[in-house]
């Protein structure tokens, strides 16, 4: 945490002081006008190194820079950065013993121009040029390593210039990604990370809160527009959409100002992320301070997110719990001392004696100490280079002029740590390991800007570790605690999906509720999941649950009366038989074959007992047997009424003069043709369980939200060749039977088949459409009320008559009276 107070004490001491003079050493010299192509600060040394910096950051013309009004304490700091490495490099024993460092730095005015000028003028070995000869061209260069520049755009001109010479040139805050391409900048290095990194790790900070709907201003340079280019392109991929990306750049006119201050107003999104230069940003925030546009959350790169002075800027607290990445925070010991040791030369305004350590502004600060570790790192890179290079131990072998193309191979493949422990390496980019603080600011009771570090990031680490954070720590826009919401559409809850809203990006959406048989159980989901067969989508559409499994069951009503009917009509059945069998001498039980009533009776209750069969959960046993017991029972029932029938008819053809027929229907015929007819429904059974058998069956299609458990019926052809060959014994009973209406007797039984056959024929041309058209268990109770009205037909209108008279008329049980006419 760093704190910073910017009380205008000293700063017109401080001004004066740094523009008479610096005395460091040997005392270089600060040129206050004119000469720009020489060094402005310079020493003397058996290897020499440049450095390019910007002190001066405007200028009246291209040859005279401006030195008080525009003077710039961030190059003057870097200057002293480079100056202390080099003196501090000369003082020690262990590297380049021997051998004296010397520099020559120049002051570029913030111009690329003059910064590719001061480049060329180092690689020549001429203190002033201004179109080099060939001559000059090919004279071998005087510095062995060049140090700077500042910025991104800089450093991709004078790379691209000083390349052919394969000069090292290192930087200590040029961050591009693009100056990693080594094909187009092959000796160019750095200190600081690349933007590649840190676009990337600003797409997962703004990811990781949450916000898919930000807005983003970048610098108009190769700095902003490289930057946000990755950013853009890594935030799609983790599904955040950029309402709108402006370029700045803080020459614009005013109009141009003004159309990006009315962007940001008609905007929704609430997250801005800044790609901007620390001087891009100081005049953006004058600018928003007019309209008072506060309320944003931003998020910053490592340019201005840590600088002091735009902090300093911020009057109106437009920046207030902004969150960014920095250059982790460094400490070299002695060079804030360094820094600050500066005497001026004697003069009538100067005593020589001026103390700058109380002083507090722009220069005596030191939260730039990160920059000026990576320039003191750059310097040390080169000088473990010539180390290596010259063989040095006690001494070092220097023999004149190195190849440049030999330095720049062995600072490539430097790896040491200073004396501080930071490691210093170069992968096969140029770039070092990239690692970077979250600073969060976090404004104090009396208006002071901390800088909190709140997390790290770390691109050596797996995807899934190289972002921590301390969240609770977190202060955002407006002194908020809340972590606050940019979205273009709510998050969709589980039950829903999310439908892109036409003609928007894809962060703009609405959400539809799933479908039935469909959910989705997660937030924001693209697309909602079909349940399993076997499963339905809840209420919430958020969860599947197991569908409800329907049969026919003993536990419901219609089961429960289904079954109590079935029961009773076996009871009732079962009651006949026994009058029956206890009268089954009387003249109405042995006027037609008491044989053939016992066996219908006995079918009769089979017909009753095999309805049960129908009811409770289908099983492989359970399906072959409820159809094949059904069908048999039914032929035996009707072969029963038919023999009977037939009986009738028999009978009373014998009553006709020279009629033999009883001898060729006797007891015996009548049993066979009962087995007989029996037989071939067995057959049609046999062949139908052999073929193709029912089998239990889980029906998905009849109700969405229910599985039908049923019987299938294997082979369709079995199922209606069983009730094809039922019915036609049935149609052929009833024509015997009405024929045998009139004929005489007090008791005629072919009327009540008659009536029975009737009755089983009219249920069972009702049951094909009903069966057909009845819903899951429906369709089953449908067919055990069909089996039990049709047995209950033939049960009344075949017995009941005759239990009648046994029970309640026995006066007409009686030969004479059968026989009547």
């Amino acid at each position: 945490m760093s704190t910073h107070r910017w009380p205008e004490r000293g700063w017109a001491l401080l001004q004066l002081l740094l523009v008479v003079s610096f005395s460091q050493a040997e005392e270089p010299v600060c040129r206050q006008r004119g000469d720009p192509e020489n060094p402005q600060f310079s020493r003397d040394g058996i290897i020499i190194l440049g450095g390019i910096f910007s002190f001066r950051s405007s200028w009246k013309d291209r040859q005279d820079c401006i030195c008080v009004s525009s003077l710039n304490f961030r190059g003057l700091q870097f200057a002293q950065a480079m100056i202390f490495a080099i003196e501090e490099i000369n003082n020690s024993t262990d590297l380049l013993p021997g051998i004296s460092l010397g520099y020559r730095i120049y002051d570029t005015c913030g111009s690329v121009a003059r910064s590719v000028r001061a480049a060329l003028a180092l690689a020549n070995g001429n203190e002033a040029v201004s179109v080099p000869s060939e001559e000059q061209c090919t004279k071998p260069g005087q510095v062995q390593a060049i140090i700077g520049e500042t910025s991104s755009s800089p450093c991709m001109a004078i790379a691209t210039v000083i390349g052919p010479f394969y000069i090292p040139m290192i930087s200590h805050f040029a961050t591009c990604a693009c100056l990693s391409d080594k094909t187009k900048y092959p000796s160019f290095l750095r200190t600081i990370p690349s933007d590649y990194y840190q676009s990337r790790a600003l797409a997962q900070l703004v990811k990781h809160f949450g916000w898919t709907w930000v807005g983003a201003i970048r610098s108009n340079n190769d700095y902003g527009n490289n930057g946000m280019a990755t950013f853009t392109e890594t935030a799609q991929q983790l599904g955040i959409c950029l309402e709108y990306s402006v370029p700045f750049f803080r020459t614009d006119p005013p109009d141009k100002i003004r159309k990006i201050i009315d962007i940001i107003k008609a905007s929704t999104s609430k997250v801005i992320v800044a790609f901007l230069s620390h001087l891009d940003m100081d005049v953006l925030i004058h600018e928003l301070s007019k309209h008072n546009l506060t309320g944003y959350q931003w998020v910053g790169s490592e340019s201005w997110i840590f600088d002091s002075q735009t902090a300093e800027t911020d009057r109106h607290h437009i920046l207030d719990g902004a969150i960014g990445l920095s250059i982790p925070k460094a400490h070299v010991s002695g060079m804030r001392e360094f820094i600050l040791n500066v005497k001026p030369l004697n003069s009538s305004e100067c005593t020589g004696h001026e103390d700058l350590t109380g002083v507090q502004n722009g220069f005596t600060d030191m939260s730039l100490m990160p920059i000026f570790n990576n320039i003191y790192k750059g310097v040390y890179a080169v000088a473990h280079a010539l180390h290596s290079i010259l063989g040095c131990n006690q001494t070092c072998q220097y023999k004149g002029q190195l190849e440049p193309l030999t330095i720049l191979q062995h600072t490539k493949n430097i790896h040491f740590k200073t004396k501080e422990g930071d490691e210093v390496y170069f992968n096969q980019n140029g770039d070092p390991a990239a690692k970077y603080e979250i600073i969060n600011w976090q404004p104090t009771e009396n208006g002071i800007v901390d800088f909190v570090t709140v997390g790290l990031y770390d691109a050596s680490l797996p995807a899934d570790k190289q972002l921590k954070l301390q969240n609770n720590s977190l202060v955002w826009a407006q002194n908020s605690k809340q972590v606050p919401v940019s979205v273009c559409s709510e998050k969709c809850p589980p039950g829903t999906r999310k439908v892109l809203q036409k003609g928007k990006p894809v962060c703009c959406y609405d959400c539809i509720r799933c479908a039935e048989g469909e959910i989705s159980n997660t937030t924001d989901s693209v697309s909602c999941v079909r349940c399993q067969p076997e499963f339905w989508s809840n209420e919430r559409r958020d969860a599947c649950v197991k569908k409800e499994a329907e049969f026919l069951s003993y536990e419901e009503i219609m089961g429960v009366l289904l079954t109590a009917a079935s029961l009773f009509g076996t009871c009732m059945t079962v009651g006949v038989a026994v009058i029956f069998f206890r009268h089954r001498k009387s003249p109405i039980v042995r006027a037609n074959n008491s044989e053939l009533s016992f066996l219908l009776l006995f079918s009769l209750t089979l017909c009753f007992l095999c309805s049960l069969t129908f009811i409770g959960r289908p099983s492989k046993w359970s399906c072959m047997l409820r159809h094949t017991a059904f069908g048999i029972t039914f032929v035996l029932c009707i072969s029963c009424v038919l023999g009977k029938t037939m009986v009738v008819l028999m009978a009373f053809r014998a009553t006709l003069p020279g009629s033999n027929v009883m001898k060729w229907f006797g007891p015996v015929q009548q049993r066979l043709s009962v087995l007989a007819f029996t037989l071939i429904q067995v057959v049609i059974c046999i062949l139908w369980l052999s073929i193709s058998p029912p089998f239990p069956f889980k029906n998905f299609k009849q109700f969405k939200d229910k599985i039908i458990l049923e019987c299938a019926l294997g082979s369709a052809l079995g199922f209606w060749a069983v009730l094809g060959y039922i019915g036609l014994l049935a149609i052929l009973c009833f024509i015997l039977a009405f024929m045998a209406r009139k004929l005489p007797d007090n008791f005629n039984e072919a009327k009540f088949i008659t009536f029975s056959m009737l009755i089983f024929c009219a249920v069972w041309i009702t049951f094909i459409p009903a069966y057909v058209s009845s819903p899951g268990k429906f369709s089953v109770a449908v067919e055990i009320f069909a089996i039990l009205a049709s047995s209950f037909g033939l049960l009344i209108c075949t017995f009941i008559p005759k239990c009648y008279i046994i029970l309640l008329k026995p006066e007409q049980n009686t030969k004479k009276h059968i026989m009547g006419k």
